[in-house]
């Protein structure tokens, strides 16, 4: 009996790695950053208000409630005619760091789910700025086999294209000098 079970065990241990990998997607996480000359107070004041994405190039409108106060909401409207439903969980001003999740949004127009965010604004010197966005989320498709549009390589492409897009936006803008 006990060589059955050890046999049966031993089993199990060499299977488990095809076990684990029939499990579906797994959670995926994107960091991107860019260092603007401006001082950090000027950067905060540009992307430290949860209601307003108006610094990001793909966003036309938005509108929300409760200001930045926790469980806030926003709903951004792309250039594309798409829309992201979103809610502020995490809003740290004195550390110019905010974290906020997606509610609701097609997988056609950000092919993921499960998606949380943080932004952090951090100063490098007087002059000078990081800004990092960092964010975690599942593909698009949940179950296995999922279309190209909604693997986890599209889901990665777009949140970093989302990222560095809203970044490079944001260092153009805040480098402009007067016109």
């Amino acid at each position: 009996m006990r060589h059955v079970l050890t046999a049966a065990l031993a089993g199990a241990l060499v299977l488990s790695p095809l076990v684990a990998e029939a499990h579906g997607p797994t959670r995926k996480k994107v960091t991107e950053s860019v260092e603007i000359n401006a001082p950090a107070a000027k950067v905060w004041a540009a992307i430290g208000n949860f209601q307003d994405m108006s610094w990001h190039p793909a966003i036309t409108g938005s509108t929300g409630q409760g200001g930045n106060a926790i469980d806030a909401t926003r709903k951004l409207t792309l250039t594309g005619g798409g829309t992201i439903d979103e809610v502020l969980y995490k809003y740290e001003p004195e550390k110019m760091s905010y974290s906020y999740r997606i509610n609701a949004v097609d997988v056609k127009v950000l092919p993921v789910t499960n998606y949380s965010s943080t932004i952090t604004v951090e100063p490098i010197d007087a002059t000078h700025t990081k800004v990092e966005w960092k964010g975690a989320f599942y593909r698009g498709y949940p179950n296995n086999d999922p279309p190209p549009e909604l693997n986890d390589d599209a889901a990665v492409a777009a949140v970093t294209a989302v990222y560095r897009g809203g970044l490079d936006a944001l260092k153009a803008k805040l480098e402009k000098g007067p016109s």
